[in-house]
């Protein structure tokens, strides 16, 4: 398995010319760097103005490796060969490096860049990657591959500091300045007469009529990429950024945080999610990047799919929470996290789940735990030091047998699993006061949902008195008042909640019946693929005019998409059962496809390239049914949305073909999509396209009788 790294940008408060001077000072040889023996330089070249430097270096380096491997390769260093390309007029340093030793064993590549900070030209700018592939090495490649990682990340924290060493070396000799490269007289009126007419070029590339051919494709090509270079400098992070507002993080835990940065603005089309988001669920997953991207998609999936981000903003707490949930915030611990208290032997479990049901204990939670990453980035703030958890205050007295109540134990097994999944490394630490003797068996029942990280951050505190124990953790000024400490709060008592405040009986069974669903308000719907599984939409058209939009997410696979129009009415589902397309696909959560009768609501349809449609093999292309979007391919991670504005009535078949499979850890071989979709009637937006375009970031297309319309791919 091919090993990469990418390191986050590393800033030297010196302007680039002194520490290039720095730099050259570590060859041919470094004392700082123990494993590097020295360096021949095999091939020079300098420019005659001198702001070139091209200089190529054969670099020794010591086998830093187990004296049974040594014997194995019988040799004591290896060889690497280093070029450099400095370019003095640019004010940037190229170095790409590879070995020259077992070279068709092993392939190591590394890239860096040294320059000018883009904001303060007094400053340098340092970027490095690297890949390592051990193909095959007398047995050994696990292990030559953790040896060269241990290596490599070794060497990577000691880069900084052997330049800093170099440039207060050249500060104490006096060398503080070294001015920047400048061209000669001659080659500057040169460069303004290049300046000039490129500027005339772009003046005759405004004016009416047709610009001259080369002017016409290189203009834009330079515009392309530097816009393409602003959204990757807006993506990239500096390590100074990352100690400060991210927390320590080792070289490796960096570099992952940036290739997972990076992966997500590549497939969500720069929807990136903030920094501590990401670190939280890399943290989640040990750093393992793939598992911790996979976690991060389903994530973001389930958040937009019920809307979790506007939580915060439209969520009211109901009365019976204001008035009888003993739970709030309550000022911070010593470690400057915000400090949720909830007195969970004073919760009418039963009482609440009458009264708001289900998913509104759910909807609290979230509401709770937007609340707590909005709280931790104000603490950030205030305290000066990253902070990206809250502390949970858990007193449990008055905890009985009635709190393992089944349908309350039920819910809670329901909110720890959604906890675990969206919100990791959300709490800090949990600190449990006075837990009666059952309290073992309901942590024999839920102990087994909480992730084993979790488990290790909470602390219990036996006794009637906690108040010194808990001076370890919190100030003592913050102790709330019904522990004994000095602090009051404006938490409610809780208790027992009276009937007046619960659901009609009616209510209550219909939420009991439907089953956890978390919201009945989503606009979203997720269907799970199989390969040859089919899942379509199939849409009645009443009126011309009238406009379809989709919205749909692909989670880790390709999928083709098309429309298709007919004004034939499509045969039961039954008639089509025998396509052998593998059955329908599997909604999540919801009843499995809808009743294909022969008028079909809507029906979303998934399938590979190979399996057939809902539409009879009999019928003919072009004649009983018409391609009106033609097939696009929607990549891993993308999210679509589109609009088509239909020309007649009939019926609108909107058809999805992923090409793979790939696996989710609960359902091997299985593939998820998220949709929306939408009919707009024509008086709905009177005809406007402008407008329609200004509220669906679709690309919005009209179908004809004659041709089929364009691709709605752009409005990814």
């Amino acid at each position: 398995m091919v090993q990469k790294y990418q390191s986050p940008i590393r800033v030297y408060k010196y302007p680039f010319e002194l520490v290039m001077a720095a730099y050259e000072r570590r060859f041919p040889t470094c004392p700082m760097i123990p494993v590097f023996l020295g360096s021949d330089t095999t091939s020079e070249f300098k420019s005659e103005d001198g702001a070139v430097h091209i200089i190529e270096r054969r670099c020794r380096l010591n086998v830093d490796a187990p004296y049974l491997l040594k014997k194995i390769i019988g040799v004591d260093f290896v060889y690497f060969i280093q070029k450099n390309s400095l370019d003095r007029r640019e004010r940037v340093l190229k170095i790409e490096a590879y070995n020259e030793s077992f070279a068709t064993r092993v392939g190591i590549q590394e890239n860096c860049t040294y320059s000018v900070h883009p904001e303060n030209c007094e400053w340098t700018c340092f970027e490095q990657s690297a890949s390592l592939d051990v193909k095959s090495f007398f047995g050994f490649e696990n292990a030559v591959e953790k040896l060269a990682m241990k290596q490599y990340s070794q060497n990577i924290s000691k880069g900084k500091e052997i330049i800093e060493y170099y440039i207060n070396e050249l500060l104490k000799e006096g060398i503080t300045y070294i001015p920047p490269f400048k061209d000669s007289q001659n080659e500057v009126k040169e460069n303004a007469v290049k300046k000039v007419q490129v500027e005339e070029d772009v003046v005759k590339a405004k004016k009416p009529g047709k610009a001259p051919a080369e002017k016409k494709v290189s203009l834009p090509t330079i515009a392309a990429d530097s816009l393409i270079a602003a959204a990757d400098a807006n993506l990239k992070l500096e390590s100074e950024y990352i100690e400060r507002c991210l927390g320590s993080l080792t070289p490796y835990q960096e570099s992952c945080l940036v290739m997972l940065k990076k992966w997500m603005a590549e497939a969500h089309q720069g929807k990136v999610p903030n920094d501590r988001m990401l670190v939280r669920f890399l943290q989640a997953q040990d750093f393992n990047l793939e598992k911790a991207r996979e976690m991060l998609c389903q994530s973001l999936v389930w958040r937009k799919k019920y809307q979790v981000d506007r939580l915060l903003s439209s969520y009211e707490l109901p009365a019976v929470v204001k008035d009888y949930f003993p739970g709030g915030w309550h000022h911070y611990d010593k470690d400057g996290r915000p400090m949720y208290v909830l007195r969970l032997g004073q919760v009418d479990m039963k009482g609440f789940i009458k009264s708001i049901g289900e998913q509104g204990l759910v909807k609290l939670t979230l509401h709770l735990c937007e609340e707590g990453l909005r709280r931790t980035e104000e603490a950030t703030a205030k305290f000066g030091k990253p902070i990206s958890s809250w502390t949970c205050l858990l007193d449990l007295e008055g905890l009985n047998m009635r709190h393992l109540w089944r349908p309350g134990m039920r819910a809670l097994l329901h909110i720890i699993e959604m906890v675990e999944a969206n919100y990791p490394e959300t709490m800090g630490r949990c600190l449990v006061v006075r837990a009666p003797r059952v309290f073992p068996i309901l942590w024999a029942l839920v102990g087994t949902f909480i992730n084993d990280n979790t488990r290790t951050k909470f602390t219990f505190f036996g006794g009637g008195d906690c108040h010194a124990p808990l001076a370890e953790f919190v100030d003592p000024e913050l102790v709330p008042d019904f522990l004994g400490g000095p602090s009051r709060t404006s938490i409610p008592d809780g208790g027992l909640i009276p009937k007046n405040f619960y659901m009609s009986e009616e209510d209550y069974e219909r939420e009991k019946a439907e089953g956890f669903h978390l919201f009945d308000d989503t606009m979203y719907h997720s269907v799970s693929i199989t390969r040859g599984q089919v899942h379509e939409v199939v849409i009645e058209i009443q009126d011309q005019g009238s406009v379809i939009c989709w919205d749909f997410d692909i989670m880790k696979e390709d999928v083709a998409f098309t429309v298709f129009y007919t004004t034939r009415e499509l045969p039961p589902r039954t008639e089509v059962g025998d396509r052998g397309g593998g059955g329908d696909a599997e909604e999540d959560g919801e009843p499995v496809g809808c009743a294909h009768s022969p008028l079909p609501l809507a029906m979303l349809s998934l399938e590979s390239s190979s399996a057939p449609s809902t539409i009879p093999k009999n019928w003919v292309a072009g004649e009983d049914y018409k391609i009106v979007e033609p097939v696009i391919t929607c990549h891993d991670g993308e999210s679509v949305q589109g609009s088509h504005v239909t020309s007649a009535a009939g019926w609108r078949h909107v058809d999805n073909m992923p090409h793979h499979s790939f696996e989710f850890p609960l359902a091997p071989h299985k593939g998820k999509v998220m949709y929306y979709y939408e009919l707009l009637k024509s008086q709905d937006y009177r005809g406007s396209m402008s407008s329609l375009q200004s509220s669906h970031s679709g690309n919005t297309t009209h179908s004809s009788s004659d041709q089929s319309a364009l691709s709605s791919c752009p409005s990814r």
